[in-house]
């Protein structure tokens, strides 16, 4: 576990930095700029790029996948430059809440899963190739996004106990409850 090394300044500032990163809703912004229409009345009403291939467009869920992703990595990327170990997890929680619970969009976000995968491909990148393998791997058999996330945390969960990982295991933790408890109307379908 990274031990406290940044100030209680420099952590709060990468907490509400790393929320507002996190918050920016990409699957919204790219539909409107690509002319889509309003995300939130299409399919499930999700601003994630499983909702925005809803619309038909491949390039706009590409987009979004890879902007959700981003801001997660961006976070903790930034975070670690200038606060260090400690300021990249809080960083990474808080963008995963950012998206989860957007300001902008009254607090009624996306799921986190893509958000989860560019974080952990910034904090280790082990971990985050491994859960995209583990996702690709899924959805191609299955065929189903959500399922292909929940795998891919459950998993992920398990690599970063082979690795020790202490600090990423409660991190980790972390945000494996709250992606299950998003995707609960999706676990409750799948059964």
């Amino acid at each position: 576990m990274p031990l406290v090394e940044s100030s209680l300044i420099v952590l709060m500032i990468w907490a509400v930095l790393g929320y507002l990163i996190g918050s920016i809703p990409f699957g919204v912004v790219v539909t409107k700029v690509m002319g889509l229409g309003n995300l939130r009345e299409v399919g499930s009403g999700n601003i994630g790029a499983t909702n925005v291939l809803r619309t038909g467009n491949k390039g706009a869920a590409l987009a979004t996948l890879v902007l959700d992703a981003g801001q997660g990595g961006i976070a903790v990327a930034l975070a670690r430059l200038v606060g260090g170990p400690d300021a990249a997890l809080l960083a990474a929680l808080a963008s995963f809440l950012g998206h989860l619970f957007p300001v902008w969009l009254g607090f009624k976000g996306g799921k986190g899963v893509a958000t989860y995968l560019g974080t952990l491909l910034v904090l280790d990148w082990r971990l985050g190739l491994a859960a995209c393998a583990t996702w690709a791997m899924t959805a191609g058999v299955t065929r189903i996004s959500s399922l292909s996330g929940l795998v891919a945390v459950a998993l992920t969960n398990l690599w970063v106990v082979v690795l020790q990982d202490s600090a990423m295991l409660a991190l980790s933790l972390e945000l494996s409850v709250l992606i299950y408890w998003k995707h609960w109307p999706n676990i409750q379908r799948i059964a």
